[in-house]
């Protein structure tokens, strides 16, 4: 097929020759020299609406200022983005922003990281006259499991509405008009009345300290520093490629050695790895998946390691629960491990044991304090889930100097990870653990390649058929709640035709959850965070020894010794759960 020539158009920036595809905005083109023109309502392809009028620009021979994230580079046009006329009208802007701002910065959880502090600093905007105008104040919304909503520190940029329109969730906008207007659910319902699955992805796209996760850390250092407490933390697969960010490492650096020692310095007693949950997820996962297509279980099956889109399919698609897996997430299966398995080994009463997640995902939270998950005594799974960013405020405070720390393991014996487990952290990581363990049981066989390529990469849906012990076995991933939608909608019209599907709810998968380290906008919206962290962790597969997880020692032990086999009775008292339809409301 032939293929069509990009048409070219050339213009000057600040008198620079420019020469981009047709259809590229100001803002793209000024990137493409080096340029920043700065923004806050921007969001690349979610949220193109030119509201803040922070990055507007001369155009020689227009009338007014130009809007440069929605106003199209044209063929000859000259563009000044650093003039004192631009200059004073972005500074006015910020002032005019900042007049009904919460100006607590110095306590704020986003000083350092707020994109309006930076921009305000950059223009030297200080003491405006405007502060003695009137100033609409605004009561907390502290209601959900997993965040707080300060529309004090809201600066009606939408980016968290466009963020949830984006998940096809849609459960905040603006409500009133004029000087009134605000964010909030619709009828200014409290967020836990709404059908918010708690992904998050309003907190990491918002510019200003207006969306935080619940932070938690206080109660977490008080059961650290408890002589009665036994506390144990484990990390979620994408966590060590995602902390040093908060630290200066390049996006996708592993920092996992250094992450450990951390982790011990904090006072914890032991620190675990996640990865094992992961492994003992998929040997529960894959055997259930292939009782099902034996015996003629409900298909397609569907992953259930994603607390964000198990919330979203009890809010959406209740009718289609069966469905899902029954296993519990990686980290619900490694508290109760903990409290059952591990605590009898070191003969600890499981009422001692204070199990911490360090979870990408805000829904973990939520996830915590759902019914059947308290496997053992009634006593839940895991007591607290903080974030990636969590946790690197607690290394902060605490005096840790991240950088400088030595390469520490893991404890054992809840320590061994395969490279099946490591790729749980990116989108089709939990399809291809899978593949690699059931195919092996169909089929009876060595697998002689365990790179299922074809459902890797960031595209909100990936297909694939593949023949196995003669069987065609399709399957499906998507990433993201709107892509999931596509699936579900197919599920519930009777024209799918996958025997197994993942989805998770954020897009991208767990290395661009909901709790990982805010980066700017320009960040975000140039450079890939989804691929360059989901690259670190198959980076971390290919490198280990053991990349199948029924070939983890440490698995085979536990069922060896505790367990007995996999989808077997105290399995499935362990580490199988059930699910409950929700309403659906906005």
């Amino acid at each position: 097929m032939e293929q069509t020539e990009t048409k070219m158009i050339h213009l000057k920036i600040n008198n620079t020759a420019v020469c981009v595809p047709a259809g590229s905005t100001i803002l793209e083109a000024a990137r493409t020299i080096g340029i920043e023109i700065p923004t806050l309502c921007y969001l690349k392809e979610i949220n193109e609406i030119g509201a803040c009028r922070i990055c507007m620009v001369e155009v020689k021979g227009a009338r007014s200022l130009a809007t440069a994230c929605v106003f199209p580079a044209a063929e000859g046009m000259e563009v000044f983005t650093n003039t004192e006329k631009v200059r004073q009208s972005r500074k006015l802007t910020l002032e005019l922003i900042l007049s009904t701002h919460d100006k607590n910065c110095l306590s704020c959880v986003r000083s350092g990281s707020c994109e309006l502090q930076k921009l305000c600093k950059e223009f030297g905007v200080d003491d405006p006259d405007y502060y003695a105008g009137a100033n609409p104040r605004y009561a907390f919304d502290d209601s959900a499991a997993h965040m707080v909503r300060d529309n004090n520190k809201c600066i009606l940029c939408r980016r968290c509405v466009a963020a949830c329109d984006n998940q096809c969730i849609s459960v905040i906008g603006a409500n009133a008009r004029g000087f009134d207007t605000h964010i909030s659910s619709a009828f200014d319902k409290d967020l836990a009345d709404v059908s918010c699955i708690s992904c998050g992805q309003c907190i990491v796209n918002c510019p200003t300290g207006a969306i935080v996760e619940k932070d938690e850390s206080a109660a977490v250092l008080a059961a650290v520093n408890d002589p009665g407490k036994f506390t144990v933390v484990h990390t979620a697969p994408s966590i060590r490629v995602t902390l040093g960010e908060a630290f200066g490492f390049k996006i996708g650096t592993n920092v996992q050695g250094k992450m450990v020692a951390a982790l011990r310095r904090l006072g914890f007693d032991k620190v675990f790895d996640t990865d094992f949950g992961a492994d003992l997820t998929i040997m529960e996962e894959a055997t259930e998946f292939l009782d099902r297509v034996k015996n003629g279980g409900v298909l397609p099956m569907i992953t259930s390691c994603s607390p964000g889109w198990v919330k979203y399919c009890e809010h959406y698609y209740p009718d289609l629960l069966p469905h899902l897996s029954s296993c519990k997430s990686p980290q619900q299966m490694q508290g109760a491990i903990i409290k059952s398995y591990y605590a009898k080994k070191m003969n600890l009463d499981p009422k001692d044991i204070f199990v911490v997640g360090i979870m990408p995902c805000t829904a973990k939270k939520f996830e915590n304090k759902r019914e059947a998950q308290s496997a053992v005594d009634g006593l839940p799974d895991v007591d607290i889930s903080l974030t990636t960013r969590e946790l690197a405020r607690m290394i902060d405070g605490a005096g840790i100097y991240f950088r400088d720390l030595p390469e520490e393991e893991f404890d054992n014996p809840l320590a061994e990870g395969t490279g099946a487990a490591v790729i749980f952290g990116a989108t089709g990581g939990v399809m291809e653990a899978a593949l690699r363990t059931a195919v092996e049981a169909l089929t009876g066989e060595q697998l002689q390649s365990l790179d299922f390529t074809e459902v890797r990469g960031t595209a909100g849906i990936k297909e694939a058929s593949y023949n196995v012990a003669g069987m065609e076995i399709k399957v499906a991933v998507a990433s993201g709640t709107k892509n999931a939608k596509v699936l579900m909608d197919k599920i519930a019209n009777g024209t799918a035709d996958y025997h197994f599907i993942e989805i998770m709810g954020c897009p991208g998968g767990c290395v661009n959850g909901g709790g990982q380290p805010i980066q700017h906008a320009v960040v975000r919206n140039f450079h890939d965070l989804r691929a360059l962290r989901a690259a670190s962790l198959y980076e971390a597969d290919r490198n280990l020894p053991v990349r199948k997880s029924h070939e983890n020692p440490a698995i085979k032990q536990i069922y060896a010794e505790f367990l007995g086999k996999p989808g077997g009775h105290l399995s499935h008292e362990l580490l199988h759960t059930k699910y409950v339809a929700r309403p659906k409301y906005r």
